[in-house]
């Protein structure tokens, strides 16, 4: 996510009522979770021993609960709650607003866009040339539609992340601060539903078809030209190559990397990375070919065994 205007850390402290180490002169360009995080970033932390994580990452502001060695160039925030200081922040900067028209005065819609009747669209949001947005499909805010996109009836694009903060009581969720990126030539089947990032962008690649009742978690990147049938379930943050075919109602696990061209039989549990080119099935996803050779194998047990018995009474 990022801000509207730089924002200087200092400013930040006085803020956040936070102690600052470092370089006073920084500026603070937008905010993400440690897996997304870029320079002019913050980030945060709240658990010692992942403190050097968040300091080594690409961020250049770092919101801490005790103070660390700061390197050249960066800048720790010292304060009492860092989760709560950047869920604030991410507030702040994206505020929630209700939907109260059915289509937003300030979203962006290509005049060449087909929008049938019931869709429901929210503030900044973009559709472009030649989309066609079918009936009843809600699109919530920063979401951006590049052109010949297809979304078919009943859709949910930008819910709401599923990540929350656990405590030792209870799980506070996390302010949604991400976009949705559907790129051209994208095509979404009916019922499917696409949730924006915690503080990042999910991104749906140039020419990627999906089928219907689709559920693509929060910050997952889709490659280009991908093929994904109906029921996939793909967890969030994970990255998902170019020309990956997955077949019906398989699992993806969340923060996987899965590589170019593979292909994931139906029903598989993907739970490890898969690295290019590979055809994976079975549950836990396994190498396909080896797979289908040991359900080969077990079909003809029953066989095997009746002759082995017969062959030892003989």
């Amino acid at each position: 996510m990022k801000f509207p205007q730089p924002i200087p850390v200092k400013e930040l402290a006085r803020e956040l009522n936070a102690r600052l180490i470092g370089d006073e002169s920084l500026l603070a360009y937008g905010i993400n979770e440690i897996h997304k995080v870029q320079a002019g970033d913050i980030t945060f932390s709240d658990v010692e021993k992942y403190f050097q994580k968040s300091i080594q990452s690409a961020a250049t502001i770092i919101l801490l609960n005790a103070e660390a060695p700061c390197p050249e160039g960066k800048a720790i925030l010292v304060c009492e709650n860092p989760f709560e200081a950047y869920d604030g922040l991410v507030k702040q900067y994206r505020p929630f607003r209700p939907l109260t028209v059915q289509i937003s005065p300030e979203a962006k819609i290509d005049p060449t866009a087909t929008i049938e009747p019931n869709v429901v669209i929210g503030p900044d949001v973009e559709i472009g040339k030649n989309c066609h947005i079918q009936a009843n499909t809600t699109i919530y805010e920063h979401t951006i539609i590049g052109d010949n996109v297809i979304i078919e009836p009943n859709c949910v694009i930008s819910s709401n992340a599923f990540y929350y903060k656990a405590y030792k009581d209870h799980r506070k969720k996390w302010r949604s601060g991400g976009r949705t990126i559907i790129e051209n030539d994208v095509h979404i089947g009916a019922g499917s539903t696409i949730a924006k990032g915690v503080s990042g962008d999910t991104i749906i690649g140039k020419g990627t078809k999906i089928d219907c009742q689709v559920q693509i978690g929060h910050g997952a990147v889709i490659g280009t030209n991908c093929l994904i049938t109906a029921q996939v379930g793909i967890a969030g943050k994970t990255i998902i190559g170019n020309d990956v075919i997955i077949y019906g109602q398989a699992g993806i696990a969340h923060g996987l990397h899965i590589g170019d061209k593979v292909v994931i039989g139906a029903k598989s549990g993907v739970s490890k990375d898969v690295k290019e080119g590979q055809f994976i099935f079975g549950y836990p996803a396994q190498d396909g070919k080896s797979f289908l050779k040991e359900m080969a194998a077990l079909r003809q047990l029953p066989a095997f065994l009746k002759q082995f018995k017969k062959n030892k009474e003989d």
